[in-house]
């Protein structure tokens, strides 16, 4: 794209349907997640991905990497991961007699954090720093991450050796939760036929580039969205709270997450608005990994989605004069 121009509505719709068909080509029968993880990067939020290992967490990051031509980085995080592994470090340099900083393997533009409820809870501080402030803080020195900036974690099932619950207060800095889980038959047997000569990712082609996701990101930021619709997601974020069978209901930055993502609902179905609609598109991915569960709930067998479920059909949906 021409960085003198700007995109229009329709413009950035088409580059989006663009690199979502690129991507499609290598995650195959996942095309739900695939449009929500492109969905938190045009809103500038992180992916939590929670599944088993194998159903092609590492392939979707890959894929977005080289469709969009981001700097990418894959972390193992494991019980033995330090902090400095992730935000780096200051060396003493015996020649000059300074300090000098090597960076971590957070300084990308997309980092796909592998299995981050295996490692330390300083290790995924550490981490969640990097997410917050989109960069770190060094021996007094602050380091801004490249942009634009992503991180895919995922963490397997609880359960699973080795794993342990994320705090709330983690969960709550990943803008959607999402599962992808075991493809189809169909979908299964066609991954296997294209993989019988070659690896799909090599025939992935460039979209778009970095400075192109940044103008889709500027783009949603100036999404329009009316008093009644922010009202809307503030009626369901007090209901959540107030909720009988929730311990815990969703926080503000919940509230301005679903805010962001429906912006970039809107800009993906080529609108400079936003409509309820587009918030139904992703309230429960942006939702539900803050809730708590009370004991009664659980006792009942009810998930989170059922409660939001219930919220969403008793809270009145706005009607807008432009829709």
């Amino acid at each position: 794209m021409n960085q003198e121009t700007e995109m229009t509505a329709k413009e950035a719709a088409r580059l989006v349907q663009d690199i979502l068909h690129e991507v499609r080509k290598v995650v195959v029968g996942k095309d739900i997640v695939i449009l929500k993880v492109l969905l938190a990067m045009l809103a500038k939020g992180h992916v939590l991905l929670e599944d088993m290992p194998g159903v092609g967490k590492t392939t979707l990051a890959l894929a977005f990497a080289k469709t969009l031509d981001l700097d990418y980085h894959r972390l193992q995080l494991t019980p033995d991961v330090l902090p400095t592994d992730i935000t780096g470090f200051s060396i003493y340099q015996k020649e000059s007699g300074t300090f000098e900083f090597k960076k971590g393997v957070a300084f990308c533009n997309l980092l796909l954090a592998d299995e981050i409820n295996r490692t330390s809870s300083k290790t995924q501080a550490a981490l969640l720093e990097v997410m917050e402030e989109s960069g770190v803080t060094v021996d007094g020195t602050t380091y801004p991450m490249p942009l634009p900036y992503c991180v895919l974690a995922t963490q397997n099932p609880v359960g699973c050796v080795g794993t342990q619950m994320l705090p709330e207060s983690q969960l709550d800095r990943f803008m959607l939760r999402l599962h992808m889980g075991y493809p189809d038959l169909d979908s299964e047997i066609q991954i296997m036929q294209s993989r019988k000569n070659t690896n799909p990712l090599d025939e992935v082609k460039q979209i778009a580039t970095a400075d192109d996701l940044l103008e889709l990101q500027s783009i949603v930021e100036n999404v329009h969205v009316e008093e009644s619709v922010y009202r809307y997601i503030a009626q369901l974020a007090e209901a959540t709270r107030n909720h009988e069978m929730l311990r815990l209901g969703v926080s503000p930055r919940g509230s301005l997450a679903l805010i962001a993502a429906s912006k970039a609902v809107a800009v993906v179905r080529g609108r400079d608005y936003v409509v309820p609609d587009d918030i139904t598109v992703v309230v429960h991915e942006v939702f539900c990994h803050r809730l708590m569960l009370s004991s009664r709930a659980r006792m009942a067998g009810l998930s989170a989605d059922d409660i939001l479920d219930e919220i969403l059909e008793s809270v009145s949906v706005p009607t807008l004069e432009k829709a």
